[in-house]
């Protein structure tokens, strides 16, 4: 079932790393935007986050709470809660950010040119156990594919054997990521002043600053 105009469900977090705004329901009367990165994300670095911050500077003075939500859904060694801190701490990025910031010289002296300077959570990040469930599947079935039931039994078998061997190959589980049904990095939650999510979007530049003033509007 999609998350879109039900309430938001409590961020399942293994600690903020940064600040502590409290939970979803101590802001209600306040518009949240969750922006969800990995620290070995490049385009977390060069669009989502920007973006964010951008929002949040803006409106400073307006009923609303920016959160940073570092995940980790692959590439477990670098998107790392320690890897996290020492982004938070001295602007250190690793792996393809590095890389791909430093061909776009976006870094300064081996350092992220900007911070970030909100809220910013773990996710709570758990060992894998046991056989895949038909849930945990159709779980993500419906949420990239949201078409699924309409389609033709042959597509249909193909993608849930796709789902059923990318979910055996799975090490981790990432609780507010998988929760919250985002498809990738970066993505932006939107809650409305109500605690109830309006809006999930999958990458930058899909005007995401008039969806938060259509909602501080409100």
């Amino acid at each position: 079932m999609s998350l879109i105009d039900n309430p938001a469900p409590p961020l399942d977090i293994k600690e903020w790393v940064q600040g502590n705004p409290g939970t979803i329901d101590e802001n209600r009367g306040k518009v949240i935007l969750i922006e969800a990165f990995q620290v070995n994300c490049p385009g977390c670095f060069v669009g989502g986050l920007p973006e964010a911050i951008d929002i949040f500077l803006k409106n400073k003075d307006q009923p609303l709470e920016v959160w940073g939500l570092a995940t980790a859904f692959e590439d477990y060694r670098l998107n790392s809660i320690d890897n996290l801190r020492k982004l938070l701490e001295t602007g250190e990025v690793v792996g393809e950010t590095h890389r791909h910031l430093s061909e776009l010289n976006m870094l300064s002296m081996d350092r992220l040119q900007y911070f970030i300077p909100f809220p910013v959570a773990w996710d709570h990040i758990t060992p894998c156990h046991g056989e895949v469930s038909d849930e945990a599947i159709n779980q993500v079935i419906y949420r990239d594919f949201p078409q699924y039931d309409s389609m033709p039994e042959e597509n249909k078998s193909w993608i849930k054997r796709q789902v059923e061997a990318y979910l055996n190959k799975k090490e981790f589980n990432a609780a507010t990521f998988e929760t919250y049904q985002m498809k990738g990095t970066p993505s932006s939650i939107l809650i409305d002043k109500k605690g109830i999510v309006r809006h999930s979007v999958f990458g930058s530049g899909q005007g995401l600053e008039a969806l938060v003033q259509s909602l501080l509007d409100e």
